[in-house]
């Protein structure tokens, strides 16, 4: 989007750029661009694509609701000032969407699930805008909302961030004096109490799914909600406990952010792209202490450039199921030619006034532009490692993989890979979307199958007092046929199982580098299969580097082409190790991954002080010393 340089300002926003113009550009250049998808009376916005997996009407659904956000932060951060008239032309909208008899009328909430989705949108937007939007409605039009939104009462939704979906909507009827069940609001508040985990995290439901959803869903719902509740003892004495989490959360946040403004690359519904952003705007309108208004919206930005450079929206205006541009593969089975319009909900700083501090404050760098980092965080089990040299994020996963200990489905690429990054994409599609190859530890059967690891023990994950990270993860090799048509919602899938023998992987993190050790445990004469490790997806033709350099045990390696089988390039390089013959149990086998900038120099040393004791020299010079038994204990 080349008309919004004109706007840059480098004595604000030294970093980006990016001042409030940018956004607000933004937001204007997408609500205009929309309109051409518009039916006759705004109710239905159907962007061109294939319908999606719920078909044509939800499509549109999701059309009106989504850019209805857009359209919503952008006249609450005018206090009402409309020069667009945003607010009339969305009103049309609502009034023949609500309207039961319309031919135009909107799917309804006992009609299809994802109508509720989409109703916690609408609702809230009502709420942000109600003196210029809702209190000016016709009455019989504002009856129409209502019975639209209540069949939200006593209805079930799924046990993950959709709780807050509910909560918003009977919290707005309340609002409004509709009709509404307290007891929905307070079982789905207790509901969401259980996602919450350590260090402000939170889980999309009881599985491990760590992915954005912790960020523009769980963090993002229950602050506003206790906006919308404000005077009610129950929201008012949350508003604290959540405003804590998500100052915690967010310090790990800004460290998950690359210097060139990519997210990381990982979890469900990427094409949402710079709703990414959502979370820090989050605290800004909060007011958490920390991270600092500069830094907010230094990685809010950083995200909404790197997509507006990269091709997202296109030169028609419109946001494409991708990534930067449009890449089909991306999308999950709920996905649609609408659905990529959530990434509205990263305009949500456009609600905060130009004089806010979040605007007006120099932008700070992020922590990777401040220096290397090594960051352990424990909820999602992950090491995390910033290199200021290439602005790469790298977090190695030894805790997520959107399922529970000791269940054994295939790995979701989008979750329980070995490794994901700023500067990759795990493998979405082809055949090694299924059959893990990168960032993995496989065992491969007679038909050289890789075995799968979704359902593993995290053993450990922690920070030496080096700086040296430490994580280690077990699972019981496994391979799956999987049996049914199963909906892709971004987990892994079930069917007929076999078993192999277990598997101990440690993780040993430091800069670009993880050394990677590897045993096998199989009952006495019994053989596995050859043992392979898989590194880095490096985009071809990418500026970068990834290696793998096989220690002790592996002696094949080599680098795989993968076709169109991510979003960021046509072809996809990753290196691997292996050995030729089945692996020994109880040995330890060892590998350098390598994710860098630039070719790697030396690689780190390993070498053993008996079979106990292993020790690391780092390229910086650090030394660490490892048990590797106690560490896979």
């Amino acid at each position: 989007m080349r008309m919004l340089r004109e706007f840059d300002d480098l004595r604000l926003s030294p970093y980006t750029g990016w001042t409030r113009n940018h956004w607000a550009a933004l937001a204007d250049h997408l609500l205009l661009s929309a309109r051409r998808y518009a039916s006759d009376s705004h109710a239905r916005i159907s962007f061109p694509g294939p319908p999606g997996g719920y078909g044509a009407d939800v499509d549109a659904l999701e059309g009106f609701a989504r850019t209805f956000l857009a359209a919503g932060f952008r006249v609450a951060g005018e206090g009402g000032r409309d020069p667009l008239g945003l607010m009339e032309w969305y009103a049309q909208g609502l009034a023949t969407g609500t309207d039961p008899h319309s031919p135009e009328r909107w799917v309804r909430l006992d009609e299809h699930g994802q109508a509720k989705v989409e109703a916690a949108s609408i609702a809230l937007v009502l709420h942000l805008t109600r003196p210029w939007l809702w209190d000016r409605l016709d009455p019989v039009v504002r009856e129409q909302v209502v019975d639209y939104l209540a069949p939200a009462i006593g209805s079930d939704y799924p046990p993950i961030n959709w709780v807050w979906f509910q909560i918003v909507v009977e919290q707005f009827l309340a609002s409004v004096g509709g009709p509404f069940e307290r007891k929905d609001i307070e079982e789905g508040l207790a509901l969401s109490d259980g996602f919450a985990r350590e260090g402000g995290w939170y889980a999309d439901g009881a599985e491990r799914a760590y992915d954005h959803y912790a960020g523009w869903a769980l963090q993002f719902y229950p602050l506003m909600w206790s906006e919308m509740a404000a005077g009610d003892p129950a929201a008012d004495s949350r508003r604290p406990v959540y405003l804590q989490r998500l100052e915690r959360y967010l310090h790990d946040a800004v460290h998950l952010v690359g210097a060139d403004g990519s997210p990381l690359i990982q979890g469900r519904s990427l094409t949402y792209r710079f709703a990414a952003a959502t979370q820090f705007w989050a605290g800004a309108r909060a007011g958490v202490a920390t991270p600092a208004p500069g830094l907010l919206r230094r990685a809010a930005s950083g995200i909404a450039r790197h997509f507006t450079d990269r091709g997202a929206p296109g030169d028609d205006g419109v946001l494409t199921l991708g990534w930067h541009g449009a890449w089909p593969p991306i999308a999950q089975s709920y996905s649609g030619p609408g659905s990529p319009y959530w990434a509205a909900k990263g305009l949500f700083g456009l609600t905060l006034p130009a004089d806010h501090p979040v605007w007006t404050a120099v932008e700070e760098p992020l922590p990777v532009e401040s220096g290397d980092f090594q960051l352990a965080v424990a909820a999602p089990g992950w090491l995390v490692s910033g290199t200021r040299a290439d602005g790469v994020v790298r977090v190695v996963n030894h805790g997520t993989d959107h399922s529970r200990p000791g269940t054994h489905l295939t790995d979701s690429p989008l979750y329980a890979r070995l490794g994901y990054s700023t500067a990759t994409s795990p493998l979405l599609a082809g055949e090694h979307a299924a059959d893990p190859l990168d960032q993995s530890v496989v065992i491969l059967d007679e038909n050289e199958r890789p075995s799968h690891r979704t359902g593993f023990e995290t053993l450990r994950v922690d920070r030496l007092p080096t700086g040296t990270l430490l994580g280690a993860s077990r699972w019981q090799a496994h391979w799956v046929s999987p049996e049914g048509d199963q909906r892709d919602h971004g987990s892994g899938q079930s069917g007929t199982v076999r078993l192999g023998p277990w598997i101990d992987v440690i993780s040993a993190v430091r800069g670009p580098w993880e050394v990677r050790l590897v045993r096998l445990s199989a009952p006495a004469g019994e053989r596995p299969g050859p043992l392979r490790a898989g590194g880095w997806p490096l985009p071809q033709g990418h500026a970068g580097c990834s290696r793998v350099i096989p220690g002790a045990g592996f002696d094949l390696s080599g680098t795989t082409t993968a076709e169109d089988s991510t979003p960021l390039a046509p072809g996809t390089l990753v290196p691997w190790c292996a050995t030729s013959a089945p692996a020994l149990p109880d040995t330890w086998y060892d590998a350098a991954v390598y994710l860098g900038g630039q070719e790697p120099g030396d690689p780190p040393v390993l070498s053993w002080d008996g079979p106990a004791l292993a020790r690391l020299t780092w390229p910086d010079g650090t030394a660490d010393v490892l048990s590797p038994s106690a560490a896979a204990r």
